[in-house]
Formats: C-alpha cells, structure tokens, sequence
C-alpha cells in the first residue's frame, strides 16, 4: 500500500487540529522558521504554548546555562533547551485545562550560511514528547547538514524538517523506518544532510540505535554513520577534529573475517611513526556495504539487522566503527578531511593497491582517473598502509618494493613510496 506524502502545511494542520497535542517551540539561528509552519497553516492556537528564540548569548546562558566547549551550535545546547521547554510544560500547565494533553517541546540550534558564505551551515534539532498524557518522555534528536547555497532557502530546508519531525514522532513512532525516511518529505534532494540520529524512551525500547542509523544511510540522508563503543553514535567531527585516526577497511560481505591481529600489528607501526601514543590515536573500523544500499539488497531488512549486529560485535572489541557506502579508499578519504583530523592512517591488502597502479582496471582516461584519485586520497594527511601478501603463483611475499605496476603509473608509485605516502606493514611472517 502506498500511502499519500501531505505536504508541510497539511502535516502541521493536522497537528494544530489534534486537540491533544500541545507544546513549545525555541529556535535558535535560523528566525524560527518552523514555529513559522504552524502558525501559517492555521488552528495553531490548539498547538503552541510559546514560541520563543534566545538569539542573544547572554539571554540563552541565562536560560539554558553555559555550554563548557563554547559551542552553542552542539547537541548539548539543544539537550539543554529540550530539557528545560519540557520541564516547563509541566510546571505551568498543570490545571484540568491541560490533563489530557500530550506536551512536547521541539528545540533547533542552528548556523545557516554567513554572508561571505565562509561558514559551514550545519545544526541540531530535536523533539521531547509525550504518547499519552501525564506519560513518559521520548526523544528525537538529529544533527543536519544545510547543503543549498542561499541562507533563506537553508532557512525554508529547516522549517519543513521541523515540521517532519513533529509529525513523525506522534504518526510514526510505531514504524521507526518510517519515521526516519519521512523527514526527507517535501525536500528536494540534495538540500540537506542527516549524519545522526538518536532515539531514547519507552516508545523506542529495543531498538538498535545502529539499526536507525542505517536507515539513514538507506534513505540517502548520509554516506557514513560513526560509533563508539559504549556511547553510541556520534557526529563525526565531534569524535575525529584534530585527532589521529587509524583505520581498518573491511567489507560486510567479505568471505573472510577482518584480522584485527593484524590490525593492532598496524596500529603499533603507526604510533611509531607519528610518534604518538595510546590516548592521541582513535582505532576505527569500517564496515563498507560496498554500495549495496544502492540496490534491492539495501531492502532487506534482515540485512540491515546483519549490519547492525556486525558493527555491535566489532564495537564489543573496542574500536569505533564506520558504517559506510565507500567502495574505495578515495571516497573514505574525502569524507574524513571534511572532520580535519590531524592524520589518517588506512590499512589495505597490497593486492587492492595494485587495482589503484594497474591501467587495467580503469576505463580509457586511466591517467586522468589515477591523478584524480590521488588527489582525493592523499589530500588530507592520510598514509596507507599496506599487508603484503603470499603470490602463490611466483611462491613470494609482495611488498611496494616488488608490485608490478602499469608503466604510466610507475614514476607516481615511486613518487608515493619515496615521500611515505605508502607504507608497507614490516615485520609479518609469511604465516600471518
């Protein structure tokens, strides 16, 4: 069954005439675009308590209290505002008025595009609410990235997904997938960004907060979701600014399990490199699906639930894990220096280098092609480290200093190789 998409304004009419639903809205940095939506869509009155936007600092501390880090565009600000909305709510509605009421608070902390246009727009929003009256609170909070290049049309991205929000936590609670590929309705793609999501609350019970995640990368919203052990998922420049990153590439559907043996070998020769030690080095895994969400496996939801469970396991290590739709090492490459780490280390079998410096894999533009992955790959810091592996075939180890490469593609290989662009892993046996 195909069920009809209503338009922003029917969505928030719908909501003005639910009699039962009631709440407040504070928008911070973007006007307060979505308490816009619902006073233009009329009957608002049966909706919204207060609207209010603590644009100034001084008025926002004093209000939500200080933010340690000095960011106000953060999870915890909007946390913060959340909370405070929700907790109101019930103070001061507390007559026969309101007993049959279901409160929510939403709350957005936003920067949209500066005028020099030198910013990054990005922003926070969330909703608190209530399925029943005087019942338990549920949470909704994800983090946006603002893609158009005109402030007033981030400004018009970020009512509509407000107003998706707020409908989706009373409609579609029951049909988590639901709820999260709704928040994309009435958007035009490509307008915006959805890198996190988090759900807490009796309503929410026993789902996998990977698996929610995964519906994001499913729908679109994201290339890469990132996770850490016991605290879940993460904004990923909140985890990877200004910090070292090593990282494990491994494909979901690999035929052989990832050696994290191995990987600590890595680890080792990468600390002594950069010279750094345990506390300045983040230990990541990426699980790749290899662009299968681009095809009718990305469907499947048993496939979704294996992924999930393999990241769980992978978490239940130690390490973090990326979730990721990268086929190559460029592509990873690229979604990490938007978090500008202060260096990558990726780790690969030397047998899938050789599909980077054979022509033989790529199409009639080889040259331009390499250059153009290079570019991507080692343009943020970034060093590859590469496994040998046994040539049963010649009955040797292959190493950088015995890969056959195309002749077109030598004197770059070389030139990779001589600047420490390309490291071998040393100091495996032939049995490892």
């Amino acid at each position: 069954m195909i069920l009809e998409t209503l338009d922003t304004r029917r969505k928030a009419l719908t909501i003005n005439l639910d009699e039962n639903i009631y709440g407040t809205f504070a928008e911070i940095g973007a006007g307060q675009e979505v308490a816009r939506n619902f006073f233009t869509a009329g009957a608002a009155s049966g909706t919204i308590a207060k609207t209010m936007s603590a644009y100034d600092m001084t008025f926002s501390n004093e209000i939500y209290g200080l933010e340690e880090s000095g960011r106000y565009v953060s999870k915890s600000r909007l946390s913060k505002m959340l909370n405070h909305e929700f907790e109101l709510l019930g103070e001061r509605l507390c007559g026969v008025k309101y007993e049959q009421r279901k409160f929510f608070s939403f709350a957005d902390t936003v920067t949209t595009l500066n005028f020099n246009k030198s910013n990054d727009p990005h922003g926070w929003l969330g909703i608190k609410f209530q399925l029943e009256p005087c019942g338990p609170s549920n949470e909704i909070i994800f983090h946006v990235r603002l893609l158009d290049s005109d402030a007033t049309l981030q400004q018009n991205v970020l009512g509509i997904l407000g107003v998706n929000l707020v409908y989706a936590a009373f409609y579609h609670y029951k049909d988590p997938q639901m709820m999260i590929e709704s928040l994309a309705d009435n958007l035009s793609r490509g307008s915006v960004e959805i890198d996190l999501i988090n759900v807490k609350g009796p309503a929410f019970e026993g789902l996998s907060e990977v698996l929610v995640n995964l519906y994001l990368l499913k729908r679109g919203f994201s290339t890469a979701a990132v996770f850490i052990p016991e605290e879940g998922v993460m904004q990923s420049k909140d985890l990877m600014y200004k910090q070292h990153i090593m990282i494990l590439r491994t494909r979901f559907n690999q035929k052989t399990k990832p050696d994290f043996d191995l990987f600590n070998h890595a680890v080792t020769q990468y600390k002594a490199y950069m010279e750094i030690g345990n506390v300045e080095l983040i230990t990541m895994a990426e699980l790749t699906l290899n662009n299968m969400m681009q095809n009718n496996e990305g469907c499947d939801v048993e496939l979704l639930d294996s992924v999930a469970k393999r990241a769980g396991d992978i978490l239940e290590m130690g390490h973090a894990v990326i979730i990721s739709n990268f086929n190559r090492h460029n592509k990873l490459a690229k979604f990490l220096s938007q978090c500008k780490p202060k260096s990558v280390g990726i780790t690969t079998n030397i047998a899938n280098l050789k599909h980077i410096f054979m022509s033989e894999y790529y199409g009639a533009n080889y040259t331009n092609e390499l250059l153009a992955y290079i570019s991507d790959l080692f343009s943020g810091n970034v060093k590859l480290l590469t496994y040998p592996y046994r040539d049963i075939k010649n009955k040797q180890m292959v190493t950088t200093k015995n890969l056959v490469v195309s002749p077109e593609a030598k004197s770059l290989f070389d030139f990779l190789l001589q600047n420490k662009y390309i490291l071998d892993i040393e100091e495996i046996k032939e049995g490892e």
